[in-house]
């Protein structure tokens, strides 16, 4: 079974940037499509972005200012970040998720977690 491990969480000043990298660990990776969601205290868990077959959505909270990648030779998915808010502080999760359902950014669709990375975003 593939296994998730996030990097490149920490902290930023608003207005900065910040990359996030997840490794998939384990075969069959080329069969999932992944996303990125993240918690912020008192909130749901929220989609940030999928990459599926060709295709990558967003949540609007961050089109324009996030970029989700995925590079299958490295077995890693990225996600750029910038222009950060404080309402982006948050933990950031990698994981696989269906395919026929990444327009939906739901958590109930992704079928495997990493353990998190943190993102905290000072005023």
């Amino acid at each position: 079974k593939v296994q998730l491990v996030e990097s490149g969480g920490g902290s930023a000043q608003a207005g900065g940037s910040l990359t996030l990298s997840c490794a998939a660990v384990g075969p069959s990776y080329l069969n999932f499509c992944m996303a990125w969601f993240r918690d912020a205290p008192g909130k749901e868990r929220e989609g940030v972005a999928a990459v599926g077959n060709g295709e990558t959505y967003y949540a609007d909270s961050v089109k324009g200012r996030f970029t989700a990648s995925r590079d299958n030779a490295k077995k890693t998915l990225e996600l750029q970040m910038t222009s950060l808010k404080s309402d982006d502080s948050a933990m950031y999760y990698c994981g696989t998720i269906d395919c026929t359902r990444i327009r939906r950014l739901q958590p109930e669709d992704v079928t495997r977690w990493g353990q998190g990375t943190k993102v905290t975003v000072s005023p």
